[in-house]
């Protein structure tokens, strides 16, 4: 090998903070030996991978970026290359981090990491939330190994296993005027005002159902979280669609509000674990992913809507 690892793990840092001296502090070493650690990778690579800016740090080049990404993999490979030989293979140890999409995630992932770390109690588990534009960066990063997602504008290079589906269904106040209805049309709701959840690429897929009948839907509110969509649904602003499951139809002030089957049969959003190809998995990462497939195939997608959803998560 012509580098070594310590000479990956400065440019890492250095890359990472866009700093030779914050990277020289955050490691505890001088500023020339992580200049000599990059000047070294770029000499035997031929990459330029950082552009210098003169009192303003650096800056990543394309080749610079793709080589953080596989300094990244090969560090962490080497991180539990070494747990490995110090627990001789017979312990899933280390770090596991995930990242899930905010709908689902505080539904799943607190009961999952719990029954996980029963079983493995050497992993520390980690787990963020992020919309679907910032989990597809992260993975590509490699900030995150494995992602709880939608089936949403996955690129090719991403790896996604379904696991369960969630169709999606309307959301209205006590006292709509759809209301008492045991299943509702989507062109019937379109001539009302609808409550958006105005998430990067959830909100092109909510405009894809009304798209798809040749509908216009009236976006009279915008909400930038789904306690908040809640609240105006259930005080009556308008109805909206959900996919995400129900543990109770009230908002956070305790207003209620009624969940209504969709008579179209329309595309769900399919729920998953999501992975940077080739990215070779961790023991923990591994073994959660069994865990998370065999959990979400005791689960009904069928009954998403309401509390028995919940039974069975349990």
């Amino acid at each position: 090998m012509r580098f070594t690892l310590k000479q990956l793990r400065y440019f890492v840092v250095a890359g990472e903070m866009s700093s030779v001296t914050k990277a020289a502090e955050s490691l505890h070493v001088s500023q020339p030996s992580i200049s000599s650690a990059i000047l070294h990778l770029e000499d035997v690579t031929g990459l330029q991978l950082f552009v210098r800016h003169h009192a303003q740090g650096l800056s990543l080049t394309p080749s610079g970026q793709q080589f953080i990404r596989k300094a990244k993999q090969l560090l962490g490979e080497a991180d539990g290359l070494a747990h490995y030989a110090s627990t001789l293979g017979h312990e899933v140890a280390g770090s596991l981090r995930i990242v899930g999409f905010p709908t689902f995630t505080p539904i799943l992932m607190p009961l999952l990491m719990k029954r996980f770390t029963d079983v493995y109690p050497s992993v520390n588990v980690q787990c963020d939330e992020k919309h679907q534009k910032d989990i597809i960066q992260d993975l590509h990063d490699g900030r995150y190994e494995l992602a709880l997602t939608y089936d949403l504008q996955l690129p090719n290079d991403i790896e996604f296993e379904p696991l369960l589906e969630f169709p999606p269904y309307a959301v209205v106040a006590k006292d709509h005027p759809l209301a008492d209805q045991d299943e509702v049309s989507l062109r019937d709701l379109a001539e009302h005002p609808m409550v958006l959840l105005d998430w990067p690429m959830s909100r092109e897929y909510f405009f894809s159902l009304f798209l798809s009948l040749d509908l216009e839907p009236d976006f009279a509110y915008q909400a930038q979280s789904l306690g908040m969509v809640r609240g105006l649904v259930a005080n009556g602003f308008g109805y909206s669609l959900f996919n995400t499951p129900l543990a109770n139809n009230l908002a956070l002030d305790g207003t209620e509000f009624k969940a209504i089957p969709l008579t179209e049969k329309l595309r769900p959003l399919r729920m998953g674990v999501a992975r940077l190809a080739q990215y070779r998995l961790t023991p923990a990462a591994d073994a959660f992913i069994k865990q998370l497939e065999a959990h979400c195939s005791s689960l009904s997608e069928t009954v998403f809507t309401d509390s028995r959803f919940f039974e069975a998560l349990r």
